[in-house]
């Protein structure tokens, strides 16, 4: 995909730099509000000019589209027309025109990685970036001479030989029942939740996340194979083995037939989505509104989604492709009432509210057991490094935006060794609309290092707790800080709500380092 040239941004004379004062915003002209571009995204009007057709984008049609009346812009790897929200964005026009017709990833992620763009611009989509041909790396097996096809670009192409190359490398072994692949990657804090791998129809895929890059294997075998695979890691040496059985016990001459992209390092925005049939094998209620779904990988699928990390669900609703972003936690806040029966590597656990009005979410709730929809790789931003040595942990949550916190507040209980004191300021409506409630209580008189406080901004004459919104006053009387003391703060809910924290926030002196946003 394109890359904008690095530059500073937004620019010194821009109005969205950020100040002593915090971000200014461009004034909006009247009806123009955030409410405004809600109201039009929901009206039914295409925004895209494809008439709700989802399209491959090749790097000369996004380039072409670079006009402040035609504008696409690509964030990691998907493409939107942002033209008719030139009015409605806070740091005005000229910020979103430095990305016109180009991959705004990185401009994106120095100003507002924290925003919901996926929800704000749903309307705008109008595809992902087209796969382009490229001369990757060659396997030596059995590709000499072919020209693989990598989404992107290769982040080994055109690179001189080194001996410090950090391009992996693969090995392939069998005996009379079994295949091994082993990838050695050089990266020695690899875990299993780095490894990604399909077995689909034949053909293998397995990605290894290296830090901000990916690592590709991508082939058809040349024989077949049970559905089932295993997957090792070992940390120590940087190793990962995958082990297939073997449907004869016959004898392979080669590994397979190298497919798009095979043996290549890539950036991680411009790697792709992929996504997998993943079939729906329950649905709980939460609360009135909102609903645990359990979905089961396909057999010959395996992986684990890192804390904070989210993935993208598809389907075809109405006649148009829905892509759509949630965060998946556990099937329960503790640990010793896990499901025997889940598998960390093969079920996938959505906590999805349900609006009346929304497309996808009723969709969603009409689904029976048995049911199917597409599931992408995790991915997001957050490192579980960045905590490592943090004393106190303060999770700001509002609704929905609790479900990145689940994963983290397990996390953090059981690995960061100086944690003192984990605390969730919870932000809902009315009691009943709080998510696990029950479970949350538990676990705060279970481990005494875990506080909730919660606030309702529209709660009953019975209500004895913290009435309100989110207000500066309000989180300085519950994140209290000692002088000895590590804090890091994750902030997670609507977007107005997002920004008002971390806007509140840096007036209490937090600073950037001490803070992670996820994506409402």
């Amino acid at each position: 995909m394109l890359n904008v040239p690095s530059q500073s941004f937004p620019a010194a004379s821009s109005q969205q730099r950020v100040s002593s004062s915090g971000r200014s915003k461009v004034p909006l002209k009247p009806g123009r509000s955030l409410m405004d571009w809600i109201r039009l995204a929901k009206s039914g009007k295409d925004l895209t000019g494809l008439r709700g057709k989802l399209i491959d984008v090749t790097e000369e049609e996004l380039a072409s589209h670079n006009k402040r009346d035609d504008c696409w812009i690509c964030i990691r790897g998907l493409v939107y027309n942002v033209s008719a929200y030139m009015e409605y964005h806070p740091g005005g026009e000229q910020e979103l025109m430095r990305a016109a017709g180009a991959d705004g990833t990185d401009l994106f992620d120095q100003v507002h990685r924290w925003v919901n763009y996926e929800s704000m611009l749903k309307e705008c989509l109008v595809g992902r970036m087209a796969v382009k041909p490229s001369t990757g790396s060659k396997d030596s097996s059995s590709t000499k001479g072919q020209k693989q096809l990598v989404i992107g670009v290769p982040v080994a192409e055109e690179r001189e030989p080194s001996s410090k190359d950090i391009t992996p490398r693969y090995d392939w072994f069998q005996t009379d029942t079994t295949i091994t692949i082993v990838v050695y990657t050089k990266q020695k804090d690899l875990t299993s939740e780095c490894v990604v791998a399909d077995l689909i129809d034949g053909a293998l895929r397995l990605e290894v996340v290296l830090g901000e890059l990916s690592y590709l294997m991508h082939l058809r075998l040349s024989q077949d194979v049970q559905e089932h695979l295993s997957i090792q890691t070992s940390s120590g040496v940087g190793k990962v083995e995958v082990s297939m059985k073997k449907v004869s016990s016959h004898k392979w001459q080669e590994l397979g037939e190298p497919l798009d992209s095979h043996n290549s390092l890539l950036k991680q925005n411009v790697s792709g989505i992929f996504f997998r049939k993943c079939t729906l094998v329950s649905k709980t209620p939460v609360t009135h509104d909102t609903k645990l779904l359990r979905f089961q990988l396909p057999n010959g699928t395996r992986f684990m989604v890192p804390v904070g990390n989210h993935v993208y669900l598809k389907s075809l609703v109405k006649g148009s492709e829905i892509i759509k972003p949630y965060t998946p936690v556990f099937m329960t806040l503790m640990p010793e009432h896990q499901d025997s029966t889940a598998s960390k590597d093969t079920d996938i656990f959505l906590m999805i509210k349900i609006y009346p009005d929304g497309a996808f979410t009723s969709y969603i709730e009409s689904l029976q057991i048995g049911a199917t929809l597409y599931i992408s790789n995790p991915g997001g931003q957050f490192r579980t490094s960045r905590i490592q040595d943090i004393t106190d942990l303060y999770l700001l949550a509002a609704g929905t935006g609790f479900t990145p916190m689940a994963k983290l507040i397990r996390y953090a209980l059981k690995n960061l060794a100086a944690l003192r004191k984990i605390k969730l300021i919870f932000f809902n409506r009315r009691e009943g609309d709080i998510l696990w409630l029950d479970q949350l209580q538990h676990l705060a008189l279970e481990d005494k290092r875990f506080e909730v406080e919660y606030v309702l901004s529209e709660p009953s004459a019975e209500w004895k707790g913290k009435r309100g919104r989110i207000e500066t006053s309000l989180l300085s009387n519950v994140m209290s800080r000692s002088n000895n003391s590590k804090c890091f703060v994750c902030v997670c809910g609507p977007t107005r709500f997002t920004e008002q924290a971390l806007g509140m926030l840096q007036q209490l002196g937090y600073c950037e380092e001490e803070i992670h946003a996820f994506q409402g």
